[in-house]
């Protein structure tokens, strides 16, 4: 399994990652799909999964593991706190980690996305931060490798 964010890449250049790490499932896990700036439109449900599709890339979308508005507010906030932007943020504020892991990872199934991973290349998991760290996907990308020993890689831009 992989993850992967949005910023840092172009259309082209993350579908091209996506290639380079056979990557055959994208299993979105965004509360709302779109991604604003135009630098970005790219990125919005249905461009993305018409790019995908034309890439033979399978797509799913796993709105159980996206964060609630109150928790990403809750974020925003200590974003705030901190003085950085989301697109800049380094780390998960420790509330946030703690909320999302009690209110929507323990409560979620996992065993469907484990056992409908792709028998040749990979899935990968896709939110829109550029670092894993900054992004609740390496929550989920953890908690299966820890419960179903699935092997995690994270792609960034090159």
């Amino acid at each position: 399994m992989a993850t992967i964010g949005v910023y840092g890449f172009d259309g082209d250049s993350y579908l091209q990652r996506l290639r380079q790490a056979n990557v055959r499932l994208l299993l979105d896990v965004r509360q709302r799909r779109g991604v604003r700036g135009p630098e970005y439109a790219w990125a919005n449900s249905r461009r993305l999964q018409a790019a995908l599709a034309d890439a033979g890339i399978a797509y799913e979308h796993h709105p159980e593991l996206a964060p609630t508005t109150e928790l990403r507010q809750l974020q925003y906030a200590e974003d705030d706190r901190r003085g950085v932007g989301k697109r800049s943020r380094r780390e998960l504020a420790a509330e946030y980690t703690r909320r999302y892991t009690n209110e929507i990872l323990d409560r979620a199934d996992l065993a469907p996305i484990v056992s409908a991973l792709p028998t040749s290349g990979i899935a990968a998991l896709f939110c829109v931060e550029r670092d894993p760290e900054a992004c609740h996907r390496s929550l989920v990308a953890q908690r299966l490798a820890e419960r179903y020993h699935v092997t995690v890689e994270h792609l960034r831009p090159l």
